[in-house]
């Protein structure tokens, strides 16, 4: 399956969330952000969504649905949001099949660490794939691809 790209329509999903279920065709009329990370409570991943938390202000002003999605078991995604009180609802993507959906999916890491942004209209608007997955978009780049669609 080839991977979705810049102008594609977003694959539709389901999946179990931190917030409840989640499903991506529900959230049309509004931008959606979906932060595909590789692991729970890892070091890059818990930098990653804390900084998204610490500027949840800037970032939930955007008028947009913004998600972090993993392997690993709700369990495992409601003990990491407790555990650093995360305010980025997180899905469980445990037989990583949304990844695979997305282009997201990696042998070794299960989960490489990608960022979309889906318009209103469930088309693909911004793709960043991380290249070691030890980067990531800050709150700031993600602010801006957020603001450009």
């Amino acid at each position: 399956m080839p991977s979705p790209t810049v102008g594609d329509p977003a694959p539709d999903f389901t999946l179990a969330g931190t917030n409840g279920p989640f499903h991506l065709a529900d959230q049309r009329g509004k931008a959606v952000v979906l932060v595909f990370y590789p692991g729970d409570d890892t070091k890059v991943c818990t930098k990653q969504l804390c900084e998204y938390t610490d500027r949840w202000d800037d970032l939930s002003g955007l008028d947009a649905v913004i998600v972090g999605i993993s392997g690993k078991d709700l369990a495992s995604k409601e003990k990491f949001t407790e555990k650093r009180a995360l305010k980025v609802p997180l899905l469980a993507d445990s037989d990583r099949s949304v990844a695979a959906l997305y282009g997201a999916k990696q042998a070794v890491l299960g989960t490489k660490r990608s960022t979309f942004v889906i318009d209103g209209e469930g088309v693909i608007r911004f793709r960043h794939d991380a290249t070691l997955g030890l980067t990531y978009l800050s709150a700031d780049d993600l602010r801006a691809a957020v603001a450009a669609v």
